[in-house]
């Protein structure tokens, strides 16, 4: 599926995970801000990875701003960036959860 707008969910407080989503050419890139991202950098950019694939999002520029959210938000912040992105906000697609 394509972006069809930048789209925001979270926050930068604590426990949280700031993800912006916006239109990529090249894959899903991933910029990871996170004072944890030596020891789960990879484990952060693997669940927004999969996350967007379940949405058949390939092409996307995934800014995150990590404040030690577990993955089950990141996960939901994901999801909450890819319905807005794609204007799904009211169609919840359940196969993603």
């Amino acid at each position: 599926m394509e972006i069809k707008k930048t789209a925001l969910a979270g926050t930068t407080e604590s426990s949280d995970i700031q993800i912006t989503l916006s239109k990529g050419n090249d894959g899903i890139d991933v910029d990871l801000t996170s004072d944890v991202k030596k020891q789960f950098g990879d484990q952060i950019v693997k669940i927004i990875t999969d996350t967007l694939n379940k949405f058949q999002i390939t092409n996307a520029k995934v800014r995150a701003v990590d404040k030690g959210a577990l993955d089950c938000v990141i996960k939901a912040r994901t999801i909450t960036a890819a319905s807005r992105a794609l204007n799904q906000e009211d169609q919840i697609n359940w196969e993603v959860l």
